[in-house]
């Protein structure tokens, strides 16, 4: 038999319990960060991540945009990502080839960019996204579950915020599966759940926007200059916060070595799913509601508190979208899992040995319990959530992962890669600070309208 390969290696040292430079793995990346999964399983992981509920916001955004421009951004959108993750992925496999494989956004950042930028910038900011993202789909499944319940009991009276505490409870079980590749077989069912909701979106828009109590279709954008103004970019940021995903090394850390060429097919997948639904939600939604297309696809199905398409449609769609709710919502908490894992866990003790089970009880219920506060007490999160959007995704997602290939790689200053990713950086940068400034502006705005725990 020949000499074992480098991958070969690193995935026994892995399992070993030690990186790839001889050093201890924290019990974060031991315990939560498994490398025991295939391309399929990173696919299924991606596409949770990406394809989620807020594709539902996409007609929204086109109202700011109108046909032309919305239709660019999405295109653009869906480019520039997978040409990033991309980077991201082979700049992974780079550094695991040279010994040094990297579990983390953080880690690659501290080898990449230096300690200060790990612990400081990236390590910060995609926690921030990770557990904004958590909130913000606890409140939209509290949401679904409150528009469940009208159109059985129209009328009804039980508050937003029962709701909301009804799925962070769900949340607290689906909280407590151990590790990120132990999600595998709940993502597959919501890569399904996504292609159903939106199937059930798109197929409302069709028979509303073609029946006799079709919506009047305005494709106009409303407002006087500035407001147009601002409503693009904010149109931009949703579409960011749509596309963004900020856990790639850590998916990419589930895939069993070698891992050369996995994420790739996983993307693959991904963008399959992406293709289908954002492209199919995004142009029905608009075609058949045009600028009044509402922060939510689903809720122009419903008017003074009565379905305009057929009940079992609307029903099925709410139903679909909680449920892939819930996988996205224990996706984007793998990073605070991680995280307190890493504090809290002995990594010497087994994974499952009480002295490391109790305390991942304790915390990750009590993570989930404070996100859950969080959601029904500010049910306006949208607006905070577009500021995460723009302050987190673009960088993270557009912007970073330029950088972090560039300087790894060192292409030519003469060839066309070095400058293609040059102006990705620069041009998402400079996206993102202007995002963030419209994001502040929105919640200015919007701030007299602010109650806490209010029913919306």
């Amino acid at each position: 038999m020949g000499a074992p390969s480098r991958d070969e290696e690193e995935a026994k040292k892995m399992e070993a319990g030690g990186d790839t430079v001889g050093q201890k793995l924290d019990a974060g990346a031991l315990f939560v960060l498994q490398s025991k999964g295939s391309w399929l399983h990173c696919g299924y992981h991606l596409t949770t991540s990406i394809v989620a509920p807020p594709l539902l916001s996409l007609p929204f955004a086109f109202a700011s945009l109108g046909w032309t421009a919305g239709m660019t951004c999405l295109v653009v959108g869906a480019a520039v990502t997978f040409y990033s993750y991309n980077l991201i992925s082979r700049v992974l496999e780079h550094h695991a080839q040279q010994g040094r494989r990297q579990l983390r956004f953080r880690d690659m950042a501290t080898d990449i960019l230096g300690p200060a930028w790990g612990r400081y910038y990236i390590g910060p900011i995609q926690f921030l996204v990770c557990f904004g993202a958590v909130v913000a789909s606890t409140l939209l499944a509290g949401q679904s579950m409150k528009a469940i319940y009208l159109i059985a009991n129209p009328g009804g009276t039980i508050k937003l915020y029962v709701f909301v505490a009804i799925f962070g409870v769900f949340l607290v079980t689906l909280a407590q599966l151990p590790s990120f590749h132990s999600l595998r077989h709940v993502n597959l069912i919501s890569l399904l759940l996504c292609l159903s909701y939106s199937l059930c979106a798109v197929a409302g828009c069709i028979y509303l926007g073609s029946s006799e109590r079709a919506p009047p279709k305005d494709y106009s954008i409303r407002g006087g200059t500035s407001t147009r103004v601002y409503g693009v970019f904010n149109a931009i940021a949703v579409i960011a916060t749509t596309y963004g995903n900020g856990i790639i090394p850590e998916i990419q850390a589930t895939v069993a070595a070698p891992v050369t060429g996995k994420m790739f097919k996983g993307l693959c997948l991904c963008y399959a799913v992406v293709v289908t639904t954002f492209f199919s939600v995004a142009t029905a939604g608009y075609w058949a509601f045009g600028n009044a297309a509402q922060g939510l696809l689903l809720n122009n199905f419903m008017v003074d508190g009565r379905p305009v398409i057929p009940e079992w449609l609307l029903l099925m769609a709410e139903l679909f979208t909680l449920m892939q709710l819930s996988a996205t919502a224990t996706v984007y908490l793998q990073p605070t899992n991680e995280v307190l894992e890493g504090l809290l866990s002995d990594p010497k003790a087994g994974q499952y040995a009480a002295r490391n089970v109790m305390p991942r009880l304790l915390s990750r219920t009590l993570a989930v319990a404070f996100g859950t506060t969080i959601a029904a007490m500010i049910p306006f999160f949208g607006d905070m959530n577009a500021l995460i959007g723009a302050f987190g995704f673009l960088p993270l997602d557009f912007a970073v992962p330029a950088i972090f290939y560039n300087l790894t790689f060192k292409p030519s200053k003469k060839g066309v890669v070095f400058w293609l990713n040059t102006a990705i950086a620069v041009v998402f940068s400079a996206l993102a600070v202007v995002a963030s400034v419209t994001a502040v502006r929105q919640i200015i705005l919007d701030a007299g309208t602010y109650k806490l725990f209010a029913n919306v």
